[in-house]
């Protein structure tokens, strides 16, 4: 799957549309408090029969994710390995699941399940002033699809901020 964002400047209030025919695959909506952002809701354009249109949330002050229902805070779901100059980061939903070594290079979060690329989510840090800006891209890999394909959404847009 290869998508973008058709906000250019915003992240969280955005739709992610196929790079195939332009269609519209998930939606983030984020609310907002006097203090910042409360929760993103991302809703699954095209749902399962029977299965709820929000496919996940992102609470931010409790530092949580939440998928079908079953929430959990980064504290669990991440996993940090290695010295001070040396740090690994591994994500995963569920010990029955697929653990994400997530790296951060050339502007682009980056998710490796056992040392293999699936999944990439570009980010253009630097704006022009002149010019068009450059969409945010995100690229998943059959195998991130399966089962992890939110969750990984999820992961990417809270290490984004």
């Amino acid at each position: 799957m290869e998508a973008s964002f058709d906000n250019k400047t915003n992240l969280f209030n955005t739709n992610l549309r196929s790079k195939v025919d332009d269609s519209i695959l998930y939606t983030f909506t984020t609310k907002s408090g006097y203090r910042g952002r409360k929760h993103t809701i991302v809703t699954d354009a095209n749902p399962a029969p029977g299965h709820s249109a929000t496919a996940g949330v992102i609470h931010w002050k409790e530092e949580a994710l939440e998928i079908g229902g079953q929430r959990k805070t980064t504290k669990e779901l991440k996993e940090t390995v290695g010295s001070l100059f040396k740090k690994t980061r591994y994500w995963q939903w569920a010990p029955d699941r697929k653990k994400y070594e997530i790296r951060y290079e050339d502007e682009t979060w980056k998710a490796f399940l056992l040392n293999e690329l699936v999944a990439t989510f570009y980010i253009p840090s630097h704006p022009k002033l002149f010019g068009k800006l450059k969409p945010s891209i995100l690229q998943m890999e059959p195998k991130a699809l399966l089962e992890d394909e939110v969750f990984l959404l999820l992961v990417f847009a809270y290490l984004v901020s």
